[in-house]
């Protein structure tokens, strides 16, 4: 499977996110920088087939169809749109993640995921508590229980603190397992991946492909990969009802 965003715009001069383009792809896992508190979001919603852009257009698999997009890829931790309030506890987030998957939703049963995960001491503890990388594997891992995932868009990874290291690796052990992976991130983060990419260069002992981040909103576009890779719409409504859309 393959997503591609070709010159997607939105908003009045690009205002909410400048004209973007990038592709991700099945078995790899791509970055894609966007600034300020409403871009990550916008791409997100864009890329995973949920908000239709003011110009430009997405396309799976060289086809323009929004409904395709929004069976298949999970839009997972969207501020304001997708993430979990932050008072739930974990065990709640993850009782209703277990009900949109057709799968069973009591208490017990999202102790029992939990612990399966390998996360049981941590179902009573408000997700907003949760640690970064916990937070990414648990909630990557919900959203492709839903049937017919085969991408996640995971949004802002960022925000919540800790190391960059931490959800980037779990991104691409997802990319390993076959999953298309976007990852919005902030300029930060994107040097400290550099930087991170640049330490396990000098220390390997043969080539690895070079990390290269897509400058969304508001700036150039690259072409490269990460380097794991080895290999109903409205115009300003969000569709919230297939696929992740409380995810």
């Amino acid at each position: 499977m393959r997503v591609t965003l070709h010159e997607v715009s939105k908003g009045r001069d690009g205002q909410s996110l400048p004209t973007t383009s990038l592709e991700f792809h099945s078995g790899a896992v791509r970055f894609a920088l966007a600034e300020t508190e409403q871009r990550p979001t916008v791409l997100g919603l864009i890329a995973s087939g949920r908000m239709r852009p003011d110009t430009g257009r997405v396309t799976i698999d060289g086809d323009s169809n929004n409904k395709a997009l929004r069976r298949t890829i999970a839009l997972v931790d969207a501020p304001d749109v997708s993430d979990p309030h932050p008072d739930i506890t974990l065990a709640g987030v993850v009782g209703e993640e277990l009900m949109f998957a057709g799968l069973g939703a009591t208490p017990l049963h999202a102790r029992r995921w939990l612990s399966q995960l390998g996360f049981g001491e941590l179902a009573g503890v408000p997700i907003g508590n949760v640690d970064p990388a916990a937070r990414v594997r648990i909630m990557c891992e919900l959203a492709i229980l839903r049937e017919g995932t085969e991408g996640i868009v995971l949004v802002a990874p960022d925000r919540h603190g800790g190391s960059p290291d931490g959800w980037w690796r779990i991104a691409s052990e997802f990319a390993d397992r076959g999953y298309a992976m976007l990852v919005v991130i902030g300029g930060s983060a994107a040097v400290a991946l550099e930087r991170m990419h640049e330490l396990e260069a000098i220390n390997a002992s043969g080539p690895i492909p070079p990390l290269v981040l897509d400058h969304a909103p508001g700036s150039s576009s690259g072409d490269g990969e990460g380097y794991r890779d080895e290999t109903p719409d409205t115009d300003t409504q969000t569709d919230t009802t297939e696929n992740g859309g409380e995810r």
